[in-house]
């Protein structure tokens, strides 16, 4: 096992650790916009990419993933830049990892490794930590084997004999004991947040989840809808944190809108298993705004893997209305709203960093979140002046008249759980059969 460097170039800068990019492609077409991803990924944690080295393979190399040419091409690279780091976009096994560590003498990470330190870097909440940690330590528990490979049992003598234990296994051990820790402690975790979604539903608060590929704009519309100070920046997972907040919309009905953290390309499994207290939040969900950057133009392939990281937390079932954003970066685009053949709001076109089309969007939340309606007839006592007034400030009253006895009988249109909650308040009687009354 050799020495790896510590972080920094070789010259003792400040800079970021100077890295060769590994890009193949394991199809027949070239994926351009993947190559950029990688690009920004290895910038978003704090690299200095010096050179890519790209190429086509129709199937992974089992020793090398990258093949004994392209590996000697990118031992070459590191010798001429002077590079401490490589990065591979694509997943390695920790036999190939270990494999290109010993070829290149120099620390390999591949994309799970990549995306992981970045979460490490951007988690700033308890929680946060808690499920960045455990990401890390089961990946980390597949490769401990390249770390002590050197050593062997400890031998037998004076007061040491017997079967011992190697550091390879003392290492997996104390891993296994932190992942039931931090496992213990999310729990307690999802169990708050569980609670909190049980209250929400108690009072029947919808909550509507921001979803979509990262940098796609979700923290920035939600800073607009909430006029919240969340951090946003035109860089890859710059959200991972949730934050929630309560919305008034424009009929007073209210939601709590989630901020989520973004999808992307082969997200790391492991990752979303950690994540899944957070991730609860968006399978809970009442509504889904599926934040799409209308300028990209892979936004189809986005909205693709968005919904297959939905489906493998199980939320692929929840409403979506799409949100598509970044007109402002469109020409011959207007903010309007997309329906469905029965009328229903399928698509919203916005600008969330000019604000062009939020209006619309805060219409359709109303429109889609608004609570079924019933129209029944009530009995409103002589002199009971409070009910009178709760039923026209909490719904349309449609019909009204007065009987010999001086009760007034209105027919109501308003929200069930209102109705519901006046017949145990105020002693509503409904429904009321067969009344004829005149209009």
């Amino acid at each position: 096992m050799f020495e790896r460097p510590p972080s920094g170039n070789k010259d003792g800068s400040d800079g970021g650790e100077r890295a060769i990019l590994v890009h193949l492609d394991f199809s027949s077409q070239t994926d351009s916009e993947a190559l950029d991803e990688f690009r920004e990924l290895a910038v978003s944690a704090g690299a200095e990419p010096v050179a890519v080295v790209s190429g086509s393979r129709r199937t992974p190399d089992p020793k090398y993933l990258i093949g004994t040419g392209k590996a000697e091409e990118v031992k070459v690279c590191i010798e001429q830049h002077k590079a401490t780091l490589v990065l591979v976009d694509y997943p390695l096994a920790p036999s190939q990892e270990r494999n290109l560590e010993r070829l290149l003498q120099c620390r390999v990470l591949d994309r799970t490794g990549l995306i992981l330190d970045i979460f490490a870097q951007r988690a700033s909440s308890h929680e946060g930590r808690l499920q960045v940690e455990l990401a890390q330590l089961k990946h980390i528990s597949t490769r401990l084997v390249r770390g002590w490979t050197h050593l062997e049992r400890q031998k037998g003598g004076i007061g040491l004999r017997g079967p011992g234990e190697t550091q390879l296994e003392t290492d997996r051990r104390l891993l296994g004991l932190r992942i039931k820790q931090l496992n213990k402690r999310l729990e307690k975790v999802q169990n708050q947040r569980s609670q909190s979604r049980r209250a929400r539903r108690k009072a029947e608060v919808p909550t509507v989840s921001l979803v979509g590929y990262t940098n796609a704009g979700k923290s920035t519309l939600f800073n607009r809808v909430t006029k919240s100070g969340v951090y946003t920046a035109d860089q890859l997972f710059a959200t991972l944190d949730p934050t929630l907040r309560r919305v008034e919309l424009p009929d007073q009905q209210r939601i709590i809108l989630a901020d989520t953290v973004g999808f992307i390309r082969q997200l790391p499994h492991d990752l979303v298993a950690a994540f899944r207290s957070t991730l609860e939040e968006t399978r809970q969900a009442d509504l889904l705004l599926h934040i799409v950057d209308a300028h990209n133009e892979n936004y189809a392939e986005q909205m693709a893997e968005v919904n297959a990281v939905l489906k493998e937390i199980g939320a692929e079932d929840v409403p979506q209305i799409e949100v598509f954003n970044k007109l402002d970066l469109m020409e011959h685009n207007k903010p309007r709203v997309d329906r469905d053949e029965n009328g229903a709001v399928r698509r919203v076109w916005l600008s969330a960093a000019g604000g062009e089309g939020v209006g619309l969007l805060m219409s359709a939340l109303a429109e889609h979140c608004r609570p079924a309606q019933v129209r029944e007839w009530v009995r409103v006592p002589v002199g009971n002046g409070r009910l009178r007034a709760r039923l026209f400030s909490l719904g349309r009253v449609l019909q009204e008249c007065v009987e010999e006895d001086g009760d007034s009988l209105l027919q109501v249109e308003m929200a069930r759980k209102d109705l519901d909650g006046l017949k145990k308040t105020e002693g509503v009687q409904f429904p009321l059969l067969g009344v004829n009354c005149c209009s």
